[in-house]
């Protein structure tokens, strides 16, 4: 009877890494709401916390060292439809560009890096940040401390809100 009980509560403190590896997934793609989710399907602070970094540091990590890369394969696709003549013409200024121009200029490298991968999402944010400054060495560490601080504010908020 002991050795049953002792075996279900070891159970019930062992870490579930299909919920893990949930909130890891999300946080790669979209990172603002991997802490909510955590919260709602059971997980603890900590674990919620740690796989929202794990997965955002992942895929920012990913994104940003890749962005130079994608930039010139887009640009080669874009000259392929320009001499075919397949090229539509589209609004330069969209809404998001606006906004995402607006943030670089009130508040630079730290709202970039910060925010971009925060609200647009982490592989596009990464791709802007690197888009914008890229060239410098504080970028990427920049982003990887939003990361941390972001999950942090965000698991907090939703631990306080919901609990």
């Amino acid at each position: 009877m002991q050795e049953t009980l002792h075996t279900a509560l070891n159970a019930s403190k062992a870490m579930n890494w299909g919920l893990i590896s949930t909130v890891f997934f999300l946080a790669t793609i979209k990172f603002m709401f991997a802490p909510f989710t955590g919260h709602a399907i059971g997980l603890p602070f900590w674990e919620t916390y740690l796989s929202s970094v794990a997965g955002g540091t992942l895929s920012a990590t990913i994104f940003f060292f890749f962005s130079e890369m994608i930039m010139k394969i887009s640009h080669k696709r874009k000259l392929v439809k320009a001499q075919n003549g397949t090229l539509k013409s589209k609004r330069k200024f969209t809404k998001t560009n606006r906004g995402i121009i607006k943030v670089k200029r009130s508040l630079g490298i730290y709202g970039i890096c910060f925010w971009a991968p925060f609200f647009l999402s982490v592989p596009i944010g990464s791709i802007v940040a690197a888009k914008f400054y890229g060239k410098q060495s504080r970028t990427f560490p920049l982003i990887i401390v939003g990361m941390f601080l972001n999950a942090m504010a965000t698991s907090f908020l939703a631990y306080l809100i919901f609990h």
